[in-house]
């Protein structure tokens, strides 16, 4: 149930690759470019989204260019520019900028859509949570609601704590078992990155509401890939956390989470948990 891959040095090969043993439905590479720099992709069976974490880049699927697309320095300052690759689409990435952290996500899916570029201005924002609850963060939607027609199966975000420490993923949920309107199955793989970087934090997983699942300790650049079960996590104080979310559906464009009964009730006392649930669809 659930792995951690601690950071290393993937040399721009995927981490999490195709047909996966634990989480097949996702996809996911973290690519590092220097100025004119290229890096070139196709994936037969995976949608991907193609998120700049910092820098800027040319990229081109298949005839479709995207010229100028990112701005920011790092994760942690400004919002993120994407771009949508369809599957069985010829990517290729050109850094202009001195050097570019790019992430890929992505999804299985069986049908060709057309490319697309999420800019700054179109990603979709939340914040919830209140720092008396411990729970208070933001997420950027980059594939969800706004482009639900234009992207198949795939969901990707970045969601930060606000302030130093404190819960995310809280109350504890899953989504592991397609049952409508109650759950939808997903899979999900996360990359964590902390402000300052030598921060860490914890991921808990577990399979039912009075088991004693795994704990991972994780820093800047672990990976968790998860398949089934609850699983929240946490940001250790004075530590800003970060991670880079890939959720992708087995048969639904829109994710149902289901809560620990233990801890549902919470629901209704954090403050904007309601249209948090709401926004993942």
């Amino acid at each position: 149930m659930g792995k951690h891959i601690e950071p290393f040095d993937n040399k721009n090969k995927a981490i999490i690759g195709e047909d996966n043993e634990m989480v097949p439905l996702c996809y996911f590479n973290n690519v590092h470019l220097k100025k004119g720099e290229t890096f070139e992709y196709s994936l037969q069976n995976y949608e991907t989204a193609i998120v700049m974490a910092c820098g800027t880049c040319y990229i081109k699927v298949d005839d479709h260019e995207f010229d100028d697309v990112g701005k920011r320095t790092s994760v942690f300052d400004g919002d993120p520019a994407s771009v949508y690759a369809p599957v069985g689409s010829l990517v290729r990435i050109k850094c202009l900028s001195d050097k570019a952290d790019i992430l890929i996500g992505g999804g299985r899916f069986d049908k060709k859509l057309e490319p697309f570029c999420v800019r700054e201005s179109d990603v979709d924002h939340i914040q919830y949570g209140s720092d008396e609850t411990k729970t208070h963060r933001k997420i950027k939607h980059i594939l969800g609601q706004k482009n639900l027609k234009g992207r198949g199966r795939l969901l990707v975000s970045e969601l930060f704590t606000v302030g130093a420490g404190g819960w995310s993923g809280f109350p504890p949920h899953k989504h592991d078992v397609e049952n409508p309107p109650s759950e939808t199955r997903f899979q999900e793989v996360y990359q964590f990155r902390f402000n300052p970087g030598h921060g860490f934090g914890a991921q808990f997983l577990y399979e039912k509401p009075d088991d004693y699942g795994p704990v991972y300790h994780v820093r800047t650049g672990s990976v968790i890939a998860i398949d089934k079960g609850y699983h929240p996590s946490v940001a250790a104080p004075g530590y800003e956390m970060y991670y880079f979310t890939i959720i992708c559906g087995e048969v639904n464009q829109s994710l149902k989470m289901f809560f620990d009964p233990n801890h549902e009730y919470q629901v209704h006392t954090i403050p904007g948990i309601k249209d948090m649930v709401g926004k993942f669809k």
